[in-house]
């Protein structure tokens, strides 16, 4: 077992940029009042020496942690496997990291990891949280709220929906930050295009109902379906869950009840793989006898489709990024450790444009 080498201390930075103690502090823990030559020079002397400094000991003159919790309401196993969390996650981790904070991943599998969750955000380990995922009767924006932990959604929250007398948007809180991609717009512009190439017995397999991103692209496909002849016919929807295995289930029963589709509109990219497996297995040819259109533009996934995917892309690692900024910005309100002037997040969604990316399925 080798003895371990002493750090250079705060003391030690001082006498090297012949300073006092507590400019190095100021200046290491990213407060005001140094003038920038003194500030250099005691950044030099932190390089020089290769001084860390103790996070223990920032935490208690700064009263942060430097440290956000990244919670998905998704078991493991549904988290490592659908690349739309790792690109989000990219996004997250890309902008804490420009920012010097730590990301702390948290997953649930069940009520029980809600409880730890909550225990966890409620300790004071991290300075505020980014949550997305949530489905409708998830308890986790009630816990989080009761920990008193600064938050930014993933997604547009759900809990204004039903709200008696309410005149606020659909699930809207004024007191709630979010950010979501524009579902409904992206899946009517979807659906217009399936529309246009002629098809008229246009099918919708639907993402989890109990998330609202499935719920507004349900409703974009039914406000272009309306002003189709026969676009109303209920068979033609059929609950899936955002996974491959869900669009072969989803797939297989649509035709089993309506043979004579001739389009398919997929809640994700991943339904619509499962659902491009069904037709080719089932002798339909895309998009001859079948188009079919996805929603995220997950790469390779949709290029590497058969045949490549037309679908709506929404941009999910600056999503991630946006999240990630906007919570920053809440808890600075002024500068963040690296200097960086930033301002208070605003209060409401921000909601990010979709375009529809045309490739040789539809």
């Amino acid at each position: 077992m080798t003895e371990g080498v002493s750090r250079p201390t705060l003391e030690a930075v001082a006498a090297r940029a012949g300073v006092s103690r507590a400019t190095v502090s100021r200046v290491v823990n990213g407060g005001d009042g140094v003038r920038e030559p003194l500030a250099e020079r005691v950044r030099q002397a932190v390089a020089e020496l290769g001084y860390v400094p103790n996070q223990a000991a920032r935490s208690l003159v700064t009263k942060r942690h430097d440290a956000v919790a990244v919670v998905i309401a998704e078991p493991e196993t549904r988290v490592f496997t659908d690349p739309f969390f790792a690109l989000q996650l990219r996004g997250i981790s890309k902008e804490l990291t420009a920012h010097d904070n730590q990301l702390v991943l948290l997953l649930t599998e069940g009520r029980d990891d809600h409880a730890r969750v909550a225990r966890y955000l409620a300790g004071g380990h991290v300075d505020g949280a980014l949550v997305f995922s949530l489905h409708l009767d998830d308890p986790l924006p009630g816990l989080i709220h009761d920990a008193g932990v600064p938050t930014v959604f993933g997604g547009r929250p759900h809990w204004g929906d039903q709200v008696a007398g309410s005149t606020r948007p659909t699930g809207e809180d004024p007191g709630v930050v979010y950010v979501d991609c524009d579902n409904r717009g992206g899946a009517r512009a979807a659906v217009r295009h399936l529309v246009g190439l002629g098809r008229t017995r246009v099918a919708h397999l639907t993402g989890a109902l109990d998330q609202t991103s499935a719920v507004d692209r349900l409703d974009g496909y039914r406000d272009v379906m309306a002003e189709v002849p026969g676009g109303n016919d209920p068979r033609l929807v059929v609950e899936s869950d955002f996974t491959p295995a869900g669009g072969e289930r989803a797939m297989r029963g649509l035709l089993d009840r309506c043979p004579d589709v001739d389009a398919v509109f997929a809640a994700n990219d991943l339904t619509a793989l499962g659902a491009l497996r069904v037709l080719r297995a089932s002798g339909r040819r895309v998009p001859e006898d079948v188009a079919v259109i996805g929603f995220d533009d997950m790469l390779p996934v949709a290029m590497e489709a058969d045949p490549p995917l037309t679908t709506v892309r929404q941009e999910i690692e600056e999503m991630g990024r946006l999240m990630a900024r906007l919570l920053l910005r809440g808890l600075a309100g002024g500068r963040d450790r690296t200097g960086t002037t930033v301002a208070s997040a605003p209060a409401g969604g921000v909601i990010l444009p979709t375009t529809l990316i045309r490739r040789a399925s539809a």
